[in-house]
């Protein structure tokens, strides 16, 4: 009984969340400055989601819908399961699009990847909240490095909704 209030008083507090496991895989291919041509393997796989869920619910809260983002990333030519770090944030509201921000260093070199799920519509979920649409930047200048197509496989699907889990 004592645990069922403190678990209504977290919420009543905010300080519940939730986390999830993602998996994303595909393809980048590197600008001609930074690799070899043609299209390569990527894939990330991150736990997202925010730690206090009434503010992250909260429209007038500047971190409406946007959650925190870590895990691995492996981009063929690049990196091989190295640590990233950064956000998730649901822009239905606001443009229709998901956004995954991370950034990671591989050597002396610190990266930023911006991937988007875009044109998120009723009508076309299946498709555009699957593939990505990502570009990989140096973080100090901002040149490109890499863009890349990556997609949630429909078969993770389960596994996906089972990872849901408290922060």
């Amino acid at each position: 009984m004592q645990r069922l209030a403190e678990f209504g008083a977290m919420i009543a507090e905010g300080r519940l969340g939730f986390r999830m496991d993602e998996v994303m895989s595909g393809e980048h291919e590197f600008d001609p400055r930074f690799g070899s041509p043609g299209k390569r393997p990527m894939e990330f796989r991150v736990t997202w989601g925010p730690r206090h869920i009434l503010q992250w619910g909260n429209p007038s809260h500047h971190r409406f819908m946007v959650g925190d983002l870590e895990g691995t990333v492996t981009i063929d030519g690049l990196c091989d399961h190295t640590p990233c770090t950064g956000s998730l944030e649901l822009r239905y509201l606001k443009d229709h699009t998901i956004r995954y921000s991370f950034g990671f260093k591989q050597g002396n070199q610190s990266y930023k990847y911006i991937g988007e799920k875009i044109n998120i519509r009723l009508w076309n979920l299946p498709r555009s909240h699957t593939t990505c649409f990502g570009r990989l930047i140096l973080a100090g200048t901002g040149e490109l490095v890499s863009t890349s197509v990556t997609h949630f496989r429909l078969r993770s699907l389960l596994r996906f909704i089972a990872s849901a889990r408290p922060a």
